[in-house]
């Protein structure tokens, strides 16, 4: 594949076309005061040394000169390879649930370790795909915008903590309703929404907002926690357990009708998730179904002007020893007697 890479100094090429037309000019000018001093026949015995054809072939040879200057100015390039590559990648927004509910010790650590240490198992497999964090309780808020910076992703995850929200409850409208507004623009590219949450949902509004996200082609899953009959839920400040206001320990149950509901209603799929690794592998399969495949044709390209700078130095050599008299050695040769 051949292309030029500056080629806008391609239009001093018109340089070649308008020395032409001077060149033109003066020949026929020079010719009409030749005429005036008499016989054209008879001047060329009276100047036996003068070459009719050398002054033209040394214009020509600067005129090609120039144009290959040109051409060298705007760097001729040649392809050397053109090959296709294909490249995955999905943009993942995680939002996970910190109320009080995920410290339960269901699952080992806890509902809230077990999440984080899925998610970062999650970004280890990342190559080509982008992350964000949103965190909710009784609201919802970005921790991370999407990017591709697995660092930063894995650094904002540590931090998480359900001590980070002043509102408890659970909001999971207000968590998906947010994740279907932090994507990119960009298009044809799998668009997949991760819930993260034991499923108590106080407010109502998952199921529609789920729906919604399918209809502008996000896919929501969604991971549950816990223990559908029912884990007290630690205090970290006295190190025993909550109590509600009768006195009663606070206990926190698994919702999987909930989220089969929302995952259902947000074609993608629920996962619940126990102290084995079979959650992990699930999602990742999930993901994997979502990956688009984009075809990029590339070539790489070589510079060419030097080539181009060899031909004309050259050639202009060339012109400086072609002399506008005939040469005395190849004077008698025919072919130089012109």
């Amino acid at each position: 594949m051949f292309r030029f890479e500056d080629p806008k100094y391609l239009w001093l090429l018109l340089v070649v076309a308008v020395l032409a037309l001077i060149r033109f000019a003066t020949y026929y000018n020079q010719k009409k005061r030749l005429r005036k001093f008499g016989d054209t026949e008879l001047l060329k015995t009276l100047m036996p040394d003068v070459s009719r054809w050398r002054p033209f072939v040394k214009f020509c040879l600067l005129e090609v000169v120039i144009a290959l200057l040109a051409i060298m100015l705007a760097r001729p390039q040649m392809g050397n390879r053109i090959s296709e590559e294909k490249r995955e990648g999905i943009e993942t927004i995680i939002a996970i649930d910190i109320s009080n509910s995920m410290r339960a010790k269901d699952v080992n650590p806890s509902r809230l370790d077990k999440a984080k240490m899925m998610v970062e198992n999650l970004v280890d497999h990342f190559t080509d795909d982008k992350i964000g964090l949103i965190v909710f309780a009784g609201d919802a808020f970005v921790q991370l915008p999407i990017t591709s910076d697995y660092v930063s992703a894995k650094m904002f995850l540590n931090n998480i903590d359900p001590s980070m929200m002043v509102n408890q409850g659970t909001n999971l409208k207000a968590a998906i309703e947010m994740a279907t507004y932090s994507f990119t623009q960009q298009e044809n590219v799998g668009k997949a929404i991760i819930v993260i949450t034991d499923g108590e949902d106080h407010e109502g509004g998952a199921v529609e907002a789920a729906n919604a996200a399918k209809e502008k082609g996000m896919n929501v899953y969604v991971l549950g926690f816990g223990d559908t009959n029912g884990s007290p839920v630690p205090d970290p400040e006295t190190g025993s357990f909550m109590i509600d206001n009768h006195g009663e320990t606070v206990m926190s149950r698994l919702n999987e009708d909930m989220c089969k509901e929302i995952a259902q209603a947000g074609n993608g799929a629920y996962i619940h998730v126990d102290n084995t690794s079979s959650a992990q592998r699930l999602l990742d399969n999930e993901l994997d179904n979502l990956q688009k495949m984009e075809s990029t044709v590339y070539s790489d390209f070589d510079e060419q002007f030097q080539a181009v700078g060899i031909i004309a130095l050259l050639l202009l050599i060339i012109e400086i020893c072609l002399l506008d008299r005939k040469n005395i050695v190849f004077k008698k040769i025919k072919l130089f007697k012109r």
